[in-house]
């Protein structure tokens, strides 16, 4: 059960990474992209505070959600090995 709800997290973060490229998303998906990010931003919010940004020129790379998502992968390969 564990490892299904972390697997959604999984894809409510990949939705935050996508919508974070679109500069205004559709008003009809408005409420969806709020939604993801109330899901995300709690979690990263501190992570970011460890992990600045890597800078490439003009933009600036957000490693936290990496992080996230390499901390996710390991937590769901514990739990289906415990079998939760």
């Amino acid at each position: 059960m564990i490892t299904l709800l972390l697997q959604i997290y999984l894809y409510v973060l990949l939705a935050h990474v996508i919508f974070s490229w679109v500069p205004r998303p559709p008003e009809p998906l408005m409420p969806f992209v709020l939604g993801v990010r109330r899901l995300v931003e709690p979690v990263v919010a501190p992570l970011r505070r460890v992990i600045p940004p890597v800078r490439l020129g003009g933009i600036a790379l957000d490693l936290s959600i990496i992080v996230l998502f390499i901390g996710i992968r390991l937590l769901m390969g514990v739990t289906s090995r415990i079998g939760l």
